[in-house]
């Protein structure tokens, strides 16, 4: 059920708020029975109220009275309060992140192998999307197939941008791939493309259809390797991450030649 608390309130000012509804203006004295808010606490639990703007005094009264702000006012100012609060908090994150990002400076490249894996169409995305996300000075993207039409513009639009956000850090990117996976794309996918993309010296697309397979070359030392459904076409099954640079330069000379004899994207 919902509360007052919930909106910011402690008990006891939830309390003397919903008691002041119900008493019509009265005094401190008098609310404290009605609230059953010890009397010892009753003052402070006023002044906390009315600094939330929940509540007017009648100053001129002796004893001072107090009266309840009607529930529709006082619930829009707690409300703003929650959420000047969460801007203000949202801020701070934002900064500590910021702080984090210059200090948390990653170790060197091991040279060892190593390899994680993802199942399923969802976890598939994302480790995609964390591992584009991670790329310092390139990325080859080799792209068969389009996933399922109601997955295309919600995939489609987040690789996008997070190829952007790639480029803005100085990454170069490629990006070869079949033409009936250009025609799935989004209409978003491809406005922002000739918009924003296209002319750009550090991104560039080209379609092939020697292309049968997906996967991501990151930073010449990482291959994202997408593994195909057998039960449902066009389905993700998982993804393997392989970090191996000797591996990875076998899977860029296999590239290099398709990449050269395939032609530019044009819609």
């Amino acid at each position: 059920m919902a509360s007052l608390r919930d909106l910011g309130l402690s008990e006891y000012e939830a309390r003397a708020y919903r008691a002041l509804l119900n008493t019509g203006p009265t005094t401190a004295k008098e609310l404290s029975r009605a609230s059953d808010v010890p009397m010892g606490r009753i003052y402070d639990v006023l002044n906390s109220i009315e600094q939330y703007n929940l509540v007017r005094t009648q100053t001129a009264s002796r004893p001072k009275k107090y009266v309840a702000v009607e529930p529709s006012t006082a619930l829009d100012r707690l409300l703003e309060d929650k959420k000047r609060e969460l801007d203000e908090k949202a801020d701070q994150y934002e900064s500590i992140v910021d702080d984090l990002s210059d200090e948390l400076d990653a170790a060197d490249p091991v040279e060892e192998q190593f390899w994680t894996a993802a199942v399923g169409p969802e976890e598939t995305i994302d480790l995609l999307l964390e591992r584009l996300a991670a790329a310092d000075q390139s990325i080859v993207m080799v792209a068969a197939d389009p996933v399922p039409q109601r997955d295309m513009q919600t995939v489609g639009d987040d690789v996008l941008a997070t190829l952007e956000d790639a480029l803005d850090r100085g990454v170069s990117v490629d990006v070869l791939m079949t033409r009936r996976l250009v025609n799935s794309l989004s209409q978003n996918v491809g406005e922002r493309y000739r918009s924003t993309l296209q002319a750009r010296d550090d991104f560039d697309v080209r379609t092939s259809e020697e292309v049968t397979g997906s996967f991501n070359l990151i930073d010449d030392a990482e291959v994202c390797i997408q593994v195909p459904n057998p039960l449902s076409s066009g389905d993700a099954f998982g993804m393997i991450d392989l970090k191996d640079p000797e591996f990875a330069a076998n899977v860029h000379d296999e590239f290099a030649p398709r990449w050269e004899d395939a032609e530019p994207l044009t819609f």
